[in-house]
């Protein structure tokens, strides 16, 4: 496997424990066992919305890694327990829209379009508290839709619910990252304009109290390995 180039077994195997953003779930399922056959060492990964997140940081249980929405980062409490300096890009993905599978596709070209398809839309379903919701409600705004859309919004707790809720007819659209809506049961239509397109990076940091520093930096060097970039891209996101 060309994963093992990168790395050497430890002759210490490690269990990291690893707090990484809902979205990046698809990601980790291919990334985990490589990153484990190839190291030796084993990932407990906890997997949440940023508020999720921030509260799991500041809940005083340890951690080695995360890899995170940048607004975990910008939550002081949560800044703290992670390491300070700078941190490290890992992946980055647009919003976009989702329908059922077989459903017909709507128009997003432009902002005008995109505004028009919300409004008609009858339910939208999505996590507004969550880094992907911010950014949602930030395009929301500037199409000047913020108070029509709060009857049509179906809130989530979960990616995996975004998408089952539309692949099941419960709701007529999703909104939420390009990556988490390519899923069996929905058709994408599209990533929002360019005008409006916002971004949802994902940046890592090793934890304040980690006693396995060495084994939680190798996680971090082998996610910015070209192969692993590969799955990132493979998944719908861009690297860094």
């Amino acid at each position: 496997m060309a994963f093992i180039k990168h790395l050497v077994p430890s002759a210490h195997a490690a269990e990291i424990r690893v707090l990484a953003g809902g979205a990046m779930n698809a990601i980790w399922m291919e990334i985990k066992p490589k990153f484990e056959q190839a190291s030796g060492h084993r990932l407990d990964s906890f997997f949440g919305t940023t508020p999720n997140l921030i509260k799991e940081a500041t809940s005083g249980k340890s951690f080695d890694v995360g890899i995170v929405p940048v607004e975990v980062m910008q939550d002081a409490a949560a800044r703290a327990r992670f390491a300070s300096g700078p941190t490290i890009d890992i992946a980055r993905v647009g919003l976009g829209v989702a329908v059922r599978s077989g459903g017909s596709k709507p128009d997003i070209s432009t902002p005008d379009a995109l505004k028009a398809t919300l409004l008609k839309a009858n339910s939208v379903a999505s996590i507004p508290q969550s880094a992907t919701g911010y950014s949602i409600a930030k395009v929301f705004d500037r199409l000047g839709i913020t108070e029509p859309m709060k009857t049509k919004m179906k809130p989530q707790p979960t990616p995996a619910q975004v998408v089952a809720v539309v692949a099941t007819g419960e709701a007529e659209l999703a909104l939420f990252l390009m990556n988490v809506l390519m899923a069996p049961g929905l058709d994408v239509v599209g990533p929002f304009p360019t005008e409006v397109q916002q971004d949802v990076a994902f940046t890592a940091a090793l934890g304040t109290e980690t006693k396995e520093a060495a084994a939680a930096k190798a996680l971090l060097d082998f996610l910015k390995t070209q192969d692993a970039e590969a799955v990132i891209k493979g998944k719908g996101m861009r690297p860094g």
